[in-house]
């Protein structure tokens, strides 16, 4: 059974820090691309960041770029997003997701994910 399980959410100040991992079971994913993404309360699920199946390409919201980093450790199973500078609107449900294309490109539409965790809960106070 393919599993993507997040951790690393909390309760953080703004202009704090924290750092969400997704640990995949049941399959591998090292050859395909994932990202993460968040849903607030009343809005739709919004892409965050996203990395291709070996790392070497990103791409970011506009409104995270520069504070937010999305990285994989493919030995692990593992994706990241290190998260700086928080502010309150980036509170949100974080969930992490896979795609199903082998060797593909970062995604930014949640539709090209059929694999999704749980999701973690990030709460920014002002």
């Amino acid at each position: 059974q393919v599993q993507l399980v997040e951790s690393g959410g909390g309760l953080v100040q703004a202009g704090g820090s924290l750092r969400l991992s997704c640990q995949a079971s049941g399959r591998t994913f090292s050859t395909n691309a994932m990202g993460w993404f968040r849903q607030a309360p009343g809005k739709e699920r919004e892409f965050v960041a996203a990395i291709n199946w070996s790392g070497g390409r990103t791409r970011y919201a506009e409104s995270v770029k520069g504070r937010f980093t999305i990285s994989r450790d493919n030995a692990k199973n593992t994706l990241y997003l290190e998260m700086n500078n928080l502010k309150p609107e980036d509170t949100a449900v974080y969930y992490c997701g896979a795609t199903r294309k082998r060797f593909g490109d970062c995604e930014v539409s949640p539709n090209e994910y059929p694999y999704w965790g749980q999701g973690t809960q990030v709460t920014v106070s002002s």
